[in-house]
């Protein structure tokens, strides 16, 4: 305006001047200068003619007031520069009836109708051009005229003169503003109510606002109040404060391209940085300017952005290969492993090649399953990417020349286009097919077995039975089939045993995933036939459980028999035991009997005894002391087989202990002539335990090896320790003991020769025993024979074997 304005001045001027010249002219003293002012007078028409050129392109009118004097009530006489087709458009808002003159006209029709100022306030332009004219107050006003239509009315001051710029911006403004489609709509709205529209773009909750051509701020709503936080509309425009630092060149790119800008960019509104859409359209010679908020947008465009990088890097970490193809059936993502699977050349996937490419490099590389015709297999995986397909999600199999089986997947994209997964199944196949065989395999064993098997997933259903189970239960296999659930098997089984807790409790191993239900589960089922069923419930690793049911009908009888018979060797073995003790005891005292007065004869004191006499005594005396002996081992093993023999534990001289042994049965030796050595080192050292069973068990060793060596024979005592352990060896050069008889050559009453009464090495074994070690025997028929007695070096009674508990508590008591 500031710039037409200046042309407008210079035309007066110029009109001025040349009203002079023309004067000049006719003057005959100044014929002499009329040339020089010719040119110049030629120049400044050149120059209004420019400056009409300059009004004529203008889309409004301008009215300049020259004259001072202003009547009240009277609009005066303002000049009208412009063009013809902008005067006739501004002269439509006008009634044909009015004043002849287009100035006067235009402000008759204008002068009183609803007006807006740019901080919203009603305001009429007869009110605001007398304030013009009189006080010299700029003013902007937004007219609204009939049918909806708006005029801009602009004015200023000028060297004394009032100017006044008017312009129709209703359809012009829409049309540049890219709003064409809504165009017919802000019709209607605005002939409906234009003070509505108006109130609504003033407080509309978007920023809104003008600037004029020169870059300048015109006008603003209330959100761009608020926004910049400014105290009112003049406080905004005097200070021309700005959005931000971006409007003025943005809206000098709209001036310049006379073309829509949209910009995104962060501004800071109300304190707060936002995401603002900004909009700016050229606008009667100005700019209009609309920002919206689009925080929310961006914040989910970013939010899409980052889900977007995330699954495709999660793609990219996926074991299968992943490839999309867009909407334009172009290469748009893959994942390592799809370039793996087909051994491409990376530079191919860079350049984005076509389904239709990708497909055609596959042929060639011979990577594509067999086709009968190719190009209509082609259409159709193409298809896919085009919708083609009705379903979102397809799958098949290719089955690769390389002998490789692929699973394809296709799937459309949530953003065009489609999504191809590739899956190698080769292994998987392969471990199914041999899963298969394996169950086969399992199911032709189970049926081998005589035990009935069952076995239930953890969802309760029957997975796997053998014929057995069908046949205990007298089942139909028919009915087994399809995974029935434990309670309909239960159902069928009801007729030979009926008891449901029973039931429940085995059904509570199976589907009960907790620890102390999936355990081991063992009992006992007495069914209505008569038959006794085990079964044992064994939880499998995979979560199932199997049921293993064996008919114990048989083993129960025998069983019992065997219980029977057992009780009855134990009253056996206890009327043994009783007769051994009661025997013993009534033979040692007519033993002492014999042996007393035999001792007394022997002594002579009644009387001399012939050479005859004295053998028999001495064989009265022998048999006692045998017997004795043979009474004392019987009644020693019967208190160790009660368990109620102690030991006399104590720190022992092994050496001296194993040489008094030996020389108690020298003179014996020495009669048959069978020769003892003894092999202990004198450092042997000491040993913890019970002298007399120690010596017990060297007395019955080589008692033992006598009966079974003769004359020249050799019997040899080794003793030796290590670790803790005493090792006693008695090793003869005599018969030796059959293979047969070394089994039970330690048990009471056995006797390799028939020579005696087979207690001595039962003896050695108890007492061995009893401080905690153990014995064992060598021996090849006429080779000689070895017992080995280990003893720990110090024996204590926790050693021991523990207490028998005899069936009989009368004889535990004696």
């Amino acid at each position: 305006m500031v710039q037409a304005f200046t042309i407008l001045v210079a035309g007066g001027a110029g009109i001025a001047i040349a009203a002079l010249l023309w004067a000049l002219r006719i003057s005959d003293g100044a014929r002499g200068a009329a040339k020089k002012y010719r040119e110049r007078a030629r120049e400044l028409e050149e120059k209004l003619a420019r400056s009409d050129s300059v009004f004529g392109a203008h889309p409004g009118v301008v009215l300049v007031w020259e004259e001072d004097e202003i009547l009240e009530g009277s609009w005066g006489k303002p000049s009208v520069y412009g063009s013809h087709v902008a005067l006739a458009a501004v002269l439509n808002f006008t009634d044909d009836s009015m004043s002849s003159d287009p100035a006067v006209r235009l402000l008759e029709g204008l002068g009183d109708l609803e007006a807006r100022d740019g901080a919203g306030r009603d305001a009429t332009l007869r009110e605001r051009l007398m304030q013009l004219r009189t006080e010299g107050a700029p003013f902007s006003l937004t007219i609204i005229g009939p049918n909806g239509r708006f005029l801009e009315a602009d004015g200023r001051t000028a060297g004394g003169r009032a100017v006044l710029w008017v312009s129709d911006s209703t359809i012009k403004g829409l049309e540049e503003s890219g709003a064409r489609g809504r165009l017919e709509e802000a019709r209607q709205i605005i002939a409906r109510d234009p003070t509505a529209f108006l109130e609504m773009l003033g407080k509309a909750p978007f920023i809104a606002w003008r600037l004029s051509g020169a870059g300048r701020l015109q006008w603003v709503n209330e959100s761009y109040l608020k926004a910049v936080e400014g105290k009112n509309l003049d406080h905004v425009l005097d200070r021309q404060i700005m959005l931000d630092q971006e409007i003025a060149s943005q809206a000098q790119t709209v001036l310049t391209d006379k073309t829509e800008s949209r910009k995104t960019r962060y501004i800071v509104i109300d304190g707060e940085r936002r995401a603002m859409r900004v909009l700016m359209f050229p606008l009667s010679g100005g700019v209009a300017g609309m920002a919206f908020d689009v925080s929310e947008e961006e914040a989910a465009r970013e939010t899409l952005e980052r889900h977007r990088r995330a699954h495709d890097d999660t793609l990219n970490h996926v074991s299968d290969a992943v490839a999309i193809f867009g909407a334009d059936r172009k290469l748009s993502f893959h994942n390592k492993h799809f370039e793996e699977l087909w051994d491409l050349n990376p530079r191919f996937l860079l350049e984005k090649p076509s389904h239709g490419e990708f497909l055609d490099r596959l042929r060639e590389s011979k990577l594509l399953p067999a086709q009968q015709k190719y190009s209509d297999w082609r259409t159709k995986e193409l298809d896919y990417n085009t919708g083609g397909s009705k379903r979102s999600i397809d799958e098949n199999m290719w089955m690769l020349p390389d002998g490789r089986t692929l699973q394809v997947t296709r799937q459309k994209h949530p953003l065009g286009g489609i999504l191809l997964l590739f899956k190698d199944i080769s292994d998987e196949l392969t471990l199914k097919a041999n899963y298969n065989a394996l169950i086969n395999q399992q199911k032709a064993t189970l049926d081998k077995l005589s035990e009935a098997v069952a076995v239930y997933g953890g969802d309760g259903g029957l997975r796997l039975s053998n014929a057995s189970f069908e046949k205990l239960w007298q089942l139909e296999p028919a009915k087994l089939k399809n995974a029935p659930e434990f309670d309909e098997v239960a159902e069928m089984c009801a007729p030979l045993f009926h008891d449901k807790s029973v039931w429940a409790a085995i059904k509570g191993r199976v589907t009960n995933p907790t620890p102390e239900a999936r355990q081991e589960f063992r009992g006992e089922m007495k069914r209505s036939d008569g038959s006794i069923v085990t079964f044992l419930t064994q939880p499998l690793p995979d979560g199932a459980t199997l049921i293993a049911f064996v008919d114990a009908t048989a083993s129960r009888r025998v069983e019992g028999a065997l219980r029977e018979r057992a009780e009855a060797f134990q009253a056996a073995d206890r009327l043994k035991t009783e007769f051994v003790q009661n025997v013993s005891y009534q033979l040692r005292s007519p033993l002492t009997t014999i042996l007393g007065y035999a001792e007394f004869l022997e002594s002579g004191k009644q009387g001399s005894l012939n050479a005859q006499q004295l053998e028999n005594v001495n064989s009265i005396l022998q048999a006692s002391d045998h017997l004795s002996r043979l009474i004392e081992n019987i009644l020693d093993l019967a208190t160790i087989e009660a368990g109620r023999m102690d030991l006399d534990l104590k720190d022992l001289d092994l050496k001296s202990l194993i040489d008094e042994s030996v020389e108690m049965v020298v003179a014996n030796a020495a009669d048959t002539k069978v020769s003892i050595k003894v092999d202990c080192p004198a450092t042997i050292g000491s040993m913890h335990a019970d002298e007399r069973r120690i010596k017990q068990i060297l007395f019955n060793l080589l008692t033992n090896a006598l009966r079974f060596t003769t004359a020249g024979d050799t019997i040899k005592v080794k003793a030796e320790k290590a670790e803790g352990v005493i090792r006693l060896q008695v090793t003869d050069t005599g018969k030796g003991v059959a293979y047969e008889q070394q089994a039970e050559a330690f048990d009471a009453f056995t006797s390799g020769d028939n020579r005696g009464a087979g207690l001595g090495l039962a003896l050695v074994r108890s007492f061995v025993e009893l401080h905690g070690g153990w014995v064992a025997m060598k021996s090849k028929p006429t080779k000689g024979a070895t017992v080995i007695c280990c003893l720990p070096e110090f024996a204590s009674p926790k050693d021991m074997p523990p207490t028998l508990e005899l069936a009989n508590p009368s004889v535990a008591a004696q």
